[in-house]
């Protein structure tokens, strides 16, 4: 057989044990790793740690460079008064993640396929495209994260910064080949770095800890918008919520789920949905924790001496100035670059599960990260070239920054289309069988995307309309 970067999934291919939804067999979603990791120790906490990783690699995803600057704004200009959006972005997330990981193991499918069963092959196709110009974009704040991350540490030029992020991709697929447990251990170090670097980094601010407490409730305000001081603060209030739940997450760990040899009877799917639920508590509530204290930095540092922060890179400039510590712009740094890398991975594997689940064929891992990759290198480095001509280096940084924003609107557009399928797929109890959804969480997963539609719709329109 002559070779071919494109690998056509076989029909022949072992199926997953076929779910309730019709019996038919399917590709199996990443299926390297499909069921590769045995959960079947007779220890509950062994059990426990044998289903834990999924979660955390998909964690990374409300915790990238994208999320920083919604983040160190609302905490420099609100203090601590948006915390409790972050709070409830973060439960919104949790329900979502639960009923990916919920179709994933009963189903027997990612989000991918579930949508090519749904959904007419013309519509499977607009969906197709739509998530992968969101991961595209996804990357594209990726790249600029790790570009200003490597700038800020080492003083990397931004232009070799962006010739470097071209390179490191390779090494991320060669961290692919060890397995599924080396790639979940790897992001698992890297989200424990990033925290790391901002729980020292708040312990040497002396958050007001009362204030940040008061910031977990909403309270009204006498004037609209009634939740929000004013306007500025609920368009950052939408932003963080617009880009807290990340549509390829949605492909991601529906898929990433399957990698774990589960009994296919109502017990073991029980047992698996439960596991999977208390890994995705624990992942998530440290996402939120990464968020919330970059806020709660932003609030304890620049807010308390007058500082809107707006870049990452005044941010990183002024900590050690107000922190009095020198360290700070490195720990700072450090995190920054983490995030850029962390998500890089896990941006590969959601691109590999959309094209197989919507079109039915493989594309090799390194050409389908190089392809993403150069797509989100290009508008960076058009961006880098027409600001550097000119010799300003705070042109490029702000230009840069404007397309971290850019890359958010863009993942918020696609998000409804992800979400919505979701719902519908695991609230039908043709596909999903003794395990659908129960009616509250139906209903409340359908408020949730009704809100989050709602709340994107109008993030689009003041973008492009202006504040």
């Amino acid at each position: 057989m002559s070779w071919s970067p494109f690998r056509r999934s076989a029909a022949s291919a072992p199926p997953h044990a076929a779910g309730p939804a019709t019996g038919a067999p399917l590709v199996r979603s990443l299926e390297d790793v499909h069921s590769t990791v045995p959960v079947g120790q007779p220890r509950f906490w062994r059990r426990l740690f044998a289903f834990a990783g999924p979660a955390y690699m998909v964690s990374v995803g409300y915790m990238d460079p994208g999320n920083w600057a919604t983040d160190i704004e609302a905490g420099s200009r609100f203090s601590y008064e948006l915390l409790w959006v972050l709070l409830m972005s973060n439960a919104m997330a949790v329900l979502l993640q639960t009923l990916s990981a919920r179709m994933g193991i009963v189903a027997g499918r990612d989000l991918a396929q579930a949508c090519r069963e749904i959904y007419s092959r013309r519509v499977g196709l607009v969906l197709w495209v739509l998530c992968e110009i969101a991961i595209a974009a996804c990357d594209l704040a990726e790249v600029v994260g790790t570009i200003i991350g490597l700038n800020l540490l080492f003083g990397v030029p931004l232009a070799w910064g962006l010739v470097v992020t071209a390179c490191d991709t390779f090494l991320l697929l060669a961290i692919q080949r060890l397995g599924i447990r080396k790639m979940e251990a790897f992001i698992l170090v890297l989200v424990l770095t990033i925290g790391g670097c901002f729980a020292i980094e708040v312990f040497w601010a002396h958050p007001d800890w009362p204030g940040v407490l008061r910031g977990l409730v909403p309270r009204l305000h006498r004037e609209a918008p009634y939740l929000f001081p004013n306007s500025d603060a609920l368009y950052i209030g939408i932003g963080i919520l617009g880009a807290t739940v990340m549509p390829h997450n949605l492909y991601l760990h529906s898929a990433l789920v399957q990698s774990r040899q589960i009994q296919r009877n109502r017990r073991g799917l029980r047992e698996a949905s439960r596991f999977n639920l208390i890994d995705s508590v624990i992942a998530l509530n440290g996402a939120f924790l990464v968020n919330a204290a970059i806020l709660v930095l932003a609030a304890a540092v620049f807010h308390r001496h007058g500082e809107v922060v707006r870049e990452i890179q005044d941010a990183h400039r002024l900590l050690p100035q107000f922190l009095g510590a020198a360290a700070a712009s490195t720990l700072f740094a450090i995190a920054l670059l983490c995030s850029g890398q962390s998500s890089t991975l896990t941006g590969t594997l959601a691109g590999q599960i959309v094209m197989e689940g919507f079109l039915q064929f493989r594309m090799r891992p390194w050409l389908r990260r190089l392809i993403t990759r150069l797509i989100a290198i290009v508008p960076a480095m058009i961006t880098i070239y027409w600001f550097g001509r000119r010799g300003d280096a705070q042109e490029v940084s702000a230009g840069l920054m404007d397309l971290l924003v850019l890359s958010q609107v863009v993942l918020s557009l696609q998000l409804p289309f992800a979400v919505f399928p979701l719902v519908m797929f695991t609230s039908d109890r043709a596909k999903m069988g003794p395990h659908v959804s129960p009616r509250w969480m139906q209903a409340l997963a359908w408020v949730v995307a009704v809100v989050i539609a709602a709340l994107n719709v109008w993030l689009l329109y003041q973008t492009f309309a202006g504040r």
